[in-house]
């Protein structure tokens, strides 16, 4: 029996990057990062901040073959910063927990302002959605948790128990 491997995308959610003002560096790092992981991986692709965010995640869902999507950018403070708010109607389930532990890891790791993401963790239908901050640190920070947990949480959602198997 073959199983498909896990499916991915990525979002880079910036304004300057998506109009080639500078190099997105964090959509890179994710990417790379779920690669080492095993899965296929669309993207990055390159967006503004605000109502084109959501265009694109409900773009990727609509296409009905992606176990998980992870954005980087638009969670901080600025009145620009949207994705949680193109990200959260999305949501049948948020994973709360695993954004802040997200967040927390950050701040472990010396990074006191990781408590500012506004960043949201969920799951849209049987695809999940990860919100990861705009730098590379944070990207790097957020691909640190979430390879714990990503093939866990894959198996899961294509109708494995707990213990792993379908």
């Amino acid at each position: 029996m073959t199983t498909q491997a896990p499916q991915a995308a990525v979002i880079t959610v910036s304004t300057r990057a998506a109009a080639g003002v500078y190099e997105d560096r964090s959509g890179p790092v994710i990417a790379d990062a779920l690669g080492e992981l095993g899965f296929e991986v669309a993207g990055p692709y390159l967006v503004p901040d605000g109502d084109p965010v959501g265009a694109m995640l409900r773009e990727l869902l609509d296409s009905g073959r992606l176990d998980v999507v992870i954005t980087t950018g638009g969670t901080g403070l600025s009145p620009t910063d949207r994705t949680p708010e193109q990200t959260r109607p999305l949501l049948t389930a948020e994973l709360p927990q695993l954004a802040a532990a997200i967040a927390r890891y950050g701040v472990d790791h010396g990074v006191p302002s990781a408590v500012l993401s506004r960043g949201l963790a969920g799951v849209a239908e049987r695809t999940m959605i990860i919100n990861l901050p705009g730098s590379s640190g944070g990207a790097r920070d957020g691909m640190a948790v979430l390879k714990e947990v990503l093939p866990h949480a894959v198996s899961q959602l294509r109708g494995a128990d707990h213990g792993g198997a379908a």
